[in-house]
């Protein structure tokens, strides 16, 4: 089968608008069911609801007190105390009950006095009362809330916990809502399984790949008030393809064909999709997602969306969820947006729109933002960000410092908790976020790894509140001092997180036999680098330099990744021979470890952050047994000066 090309590349906007007019979808409708109250959440109204009672359906005393009819009290006063006979002219009430007949207004508790008398063998109660009372006070009257007949909810309403209260009150037990979109999501691959069936040994191996997109859409669906069905596996092959389409179209609403729609050549969901019916669009303009395909068979919608996460949950946004609200009438919210600056720039290649993943952390008044991998595959950077930027098709990018429209994933009030670490990656930084949430848990710490010494730059721009550093000073062979005197300017306090041990992770069973710095360059070991700036480089060049190797003598020492855990997976997956990082990444991936030597890894913390609220919680889990036990087991730590104060830099 020939490959496929994108021949036209449409916005989203105009892709969207050219599919639904093809599948005539302001015209589809879903049909409605009754559906009971109590399983009525979530579920979209199909038609207005009126109340069937009025509510209340009495007039019912608001407090508790003496009902009573407010002519009979005009006349009281202070200095001209009114009795009224319980029983008689004056009733007890509590909240809620209805008024008794000829009463139409409530005295509280707090301003009745209670005189008890025996007259002619009898017990005779009164209520005296200083101030008249108004005709309806603390009165709930007949239909205050809503009047039989009157329209409760509108079509269109997304049913929450209130809107049942509201149903309830008029005396709706069931409503009409619209049947939920059913649609079928069939995954397509050769080498994927379904999750369930997965081995770790196969995983490993490479042999297959786990498909868990399904679970993401499903979820997504039933967000949206739809019913997910997921089909089994399909292999790379055009007939099977077409046969489940055509099968899943038989009782879908929809289709999702998730996989093979880009322009390899065994993606086959563009052919299939025009062998059955229209395509209305092969590729978007935005990226992730550019390989969507949007089809129309047999009058239904067909969408094939890319197998990498990140591209299909953009196609997803921009096509499936639209979709599902315009069939149920429902308003799609915009999300919260807010300006943001951007800690670093952000190039984009003009022509294409970019979602671009951040996280977020309010320093002073100002909204940073620190992106996250932009790879198509990477899911974490999702479930990690807090907000989006969408860069424009026509524009190359955002400068750093350059005001950013940020669309917020998580709530803002999230923001003024969060703490933004900016600088070296240490595995001790994840595990204090879970730690500080867990014992305080209004705040929480965000890292962005870009190493030591973007660290100290973010710090000076005003970018973060702490930095990770282990700058080594090759001159004085003492850690990070020299580094922040050359770099910042304001008072900074320098706080011992862990001393950790750095050394050379190798490949299982070390096959070359490296035993120090000095293999590095032989010319058979693959070499995995971190990126500029980072510390483990700078004591890396260091090492080097002792050594008298030049770093052009080291293969692969261009090639660079920005946290220990990725240098340890680089070497487990082969690509790699060797690389330099901490022990308990290679424990973690279960590698086998040269030492190099133990560093200093600090946090460099402003004075004016280090008093604030929520530096001193992080200190407190700093400098808890709990913290210390747990890095301790990850091997390769020191913990001995943990949570001191190494240092004070006036600043200059």
């Amino acid at each position: 089968m020939k490959r496929n090309t994108y021949l036209v590349l449409l916005p989203p906007d105009e892709a969207r608008a050219r599919w639904f007019e093809a599948l005539a979808a302001e015209a589809f409708t879903l049909g409605e069911e009754r559906v009971p109250l109590t399983q009525a959440l979530r579920r979209v109204l199909s038609r207005p609801v009126a109340a069937l009672r009025s509510s209340p359906a009495f007039h019912g005393a608001a407090m508790d007190g003496i009902a009573v009819n407010a002519e009979d009290t005009f006349a009281a006063s202070a200095r001209n105390p009114l009795r009224l006979r319980i029983g008689q002219n004056a009733h007890w009430i509590n909240t809620g009950r209805p008024l008794p007949k000829g009463c139409n207004a409530v005295i509280m508790m707090e301003n009745i006095n209670v005189e008890h008398k025996r007259e002619a063998q009898e017990e005779i109660e009164w209520a005296v009362v200083e101030k008249a009372a108004f005709p309806w006070q603390h009165v709930r009257k007949m239909g205050e809330d809503m009047v039989a007949t009157e329209i409760i909810l509108p079509p269109g309403t997304c049913i929450g916990p209130y809107d049942l209260g509201a149903l309830a009150a008029g005396g709706v037990l069931e409503v009409p809502a619209f049947r939920k979109p059913r649609v079928s999501i069939i995954p397509s691959g050769s080498e994927i399984v379904p999750l369930a069936e997965a081995r770790e040994e196969d995983l490993h191996a490479g042999r297959v790949l786990p498909e868990f997109n399904s679970l993401i859409f499903s979820a997504m669906i039933a967000e949206a008030g739809g019913e997910a069905q997921t089909l089994p596996v399909v292999p790379d092959d055009p007939e099977a393809i077409a046969a489940a389409v055509s099968a899943a179209l038989e009782t879908a609403d929809m289709v999702i064909l998730n996989a093979g729609s880009s322009a390899g050549s065994h993606d086959f969901t563009a052919h299939v999709l025009e062998s059955l019916g229209t395509v209305v669009t092969h590729g978007i303009s935005v990226m992730p997602g550019k390989p969507t395909v949007l089809a129309c068979v047999g009058g239904k919608p067909v969408i094939g969306v890319p197998g990498y996460p990140v591209s299909a949950g953009i196609s997803m946004e921009e096509f499936v969820l639209p979709l599902l609200a315009l069939w149920q009438k429902r308003f799609v919210e915009e999300r919260q947006k807010i300006t943001a600056v951007p800690c670093n720039p952000l190039p984009s290649r003009p022509g294409m729109e970019e979602r671009l993943r951040v996280k977020l952390g309010c320093v002073d008044d100002t909204v940073v933002a620190v992106p996250l991998p932009r790879g198509a595959g990477t899911i974490t950077s999702l479930s990690r960000a807090d907000g989006i930027i969408r860069i424009p098709r026509d524009s190359e990018g955002c400068n750093a410092g350059e005001p950013a429209t940020v669309e917020l994933l998580r709530p803002q009030t999230a923001l003024a908790g969060a703490l933004l670490a900016i600088g070296s990656h240490d595995n001790t930084l994840d595990l204090l976020d879970s730690l500080l949430r867990k014992a305080h848990p209004k705040f929480r710490l965000t890292s962005a790894h870009v190493g030591s010494l973007g660290g100290l730059m973010a710090l000076k721009r005003g970018q973060c509140h702490l930095a990770g550093c282990h700058l080594l000073d090759a001159a004085s062979g003492v850690y990070n001092r020299k580094a922040i005197e050359d770099n910042l300017d304001s008072p900074t306090v320098l706080l011992r997180l862990v001393d950790r041990e750095q050394g050379i992770i190798t490949a299982p069973g070390n096959p070359l036999g490296i035993k120090g710095i000095e293999d590095l360059a032989r010319r058979e070991v693959r070499f995995i680098n971190r990126q500029r700036g980072s510390g483990t480089r700078v004591l890396l060049d260091y090492r080097l330099g002792c050594l008298g190797i030049a770093p052009t003598g080291i293969t692969g020492y261009r090639d660079e990744e920005y946290t220990h855990m990725n240098v340890a997976a680089a070497v487990l997956s082969g690509r790699a021979d060797a690389g330099l990082a901490v022990r308990a990444a290679a424990n973690a991936l279960g590698l086998p470890f040269v030492p190099v030597g133990v560093e200093e890894y600090d946090l460099v913390i402003p004075q004016r952050f280090f008093v604030t609220d929520a530096v001193q919680a992080l200190l407190d889990v700093i400098r808890g047994a709990t913290f210390r036990e747990t890095v301790e087991a990850m091997g390769g730590y020191g913990t001995e000066k943990t949570g001191k104060v190494i240092w004070e830099y006036a600043g200059k």
